[in-house]
């Protein structure tokens, strides 16, 4: 079986890419370097199938899926705060090279297609946990984005009959996650701040709160959505721990690990920002076989192990940013 995960020399699709072949399949990865990293799949050359293109090139994207059985689809332009920015460019990369995708999929007859969407569709829902019936309220560029290709998944299915399942995460974290871009998620950059004796920032009061999800969780839940019968297909799953925890515990949690006794600096909320996000993972647990294997603490642990390796040094090797 030949996987093809789009975007896999960044954070999860790097993940991906490492516990397909730990199972034995072969895996071709399609990236443009944008945001993912060179150094991060260098460890794989000569076990995988490298292929260097952009999503948005249709032409390229025919030639990424030949022979696939499986397309993870993975590459995408993440942060609300840079699609708050730029739209045009997270409409291109997130929607137009999504469709480039889907339709060189189903010409290729692929088994199934899998989509990476994100639980920011849910926006400010008042239900305090998010599950899939639920009205989507995206508050910004990129949760539009997501929504939008995220339902070319469910008609690609409908009317064309390509097995697809969207999955929506909430909060992915763990190894390889990117520190250093402007738009890094919370976690890495929490931890790089207090590796580096500096006080991190938190936008808001810090009591918004966020369903963190390790990243061995996503990767799961990619490889059930391969596995799960037809049945299944043409429907966007919650991938998440359903459960909830602060800014201000997630930074507690970080510091006591890491012995820091530093204090994080407060910043107004930034705009698109979600207040509360909890997720239901009935469906998944139901219809794909999901189950968390890592919660926030455990997966926290096995991540700050990885950062306090790559990280504590000035020459650390950068991780990407995907």
């Amino acid at each position: 079986m030949l996987y093809l995960v789009t975007g896999g020399a960044g954070f999860i699709g790097s993940n991906l890419a490492r516990e397909i072949l730990h199972r034995g399949a072969r895996v071709r990865i399609f990236d443009n370097f944008a945001t993912g990293r060179r150094e991060n799949v260098e460890d794989l050359r000569g076990r995988i199938e490298l292929l260097e293109g952009d999503i948005r090139d249709a032409a390229a994207c025919r030639e990424a899926v030949k022979g696939a059985d499986f397309v993870l689809h993975q590459a995408a332009l993440g942060s609300v705060p840079r699609s708050v920015v730029d739209p045009v460019t997270t409409h291109d990369v997130n929607i137009t090279g999504t469709l480039n995708m889907l339709i060189a999929a189903r010409d290729a007859k692929a088994k199934r297609f899998v989509f990476a969407s994100s639980s920011s569709v849910y926006g400010n829902s008042e239900a305090l946990e998010k599950v899939e019936t639920l009205p989507t309220l995206p508050l910004s560029p990129y949760a539009t984005s997501k929504l939008a290709a995220e339902s070319y998944t469910t008609v690609f299915h409908g009317v064309y009959g390509l097995p697809t399942v969207a999955l929506r995460y909430f909060n992915v974290f763990g190894p390889r996650q990117d520190p250093d871009s402007q738009y890094a998620a919370v976690i890495p950059l929490f931890v790089k701040h207090l590796l580096e004796n500096t006080a991190p920032v938190i936008y808001g009061d810090g009591e918004q709160t966020r369903d963190f999800t390790y990243v061995a969780n996503v990767v799961q839940a990619n490889l059930k959505a391969c596995e799960a019968g037809l049945s299944a297909c043409g429907r966007a799953y919650n991938v998440a721990c359903a459960a909830k925890a602060s800014i201000n515990r997630l930074f507690e949690h970080i510091a006591d690990r890491l012995g820091s006794t530093l204090r994080p600096r407060y910043l107004p909320e930034r705009k698109g920002d979600v207040r509360r996000s909890l997720a239901d993972i009935g469906l998944a647990r139901k219809h794909l076989g999901y189950q968390p294997t890592h919660t926030l603490e455990q997966g926290l642990d096995e991540a700050l192990d990885w950062y306090k390796k790559n990280l504590a040094a000035p020459s650390a090797v950068k991780t990407p940013s995907r």
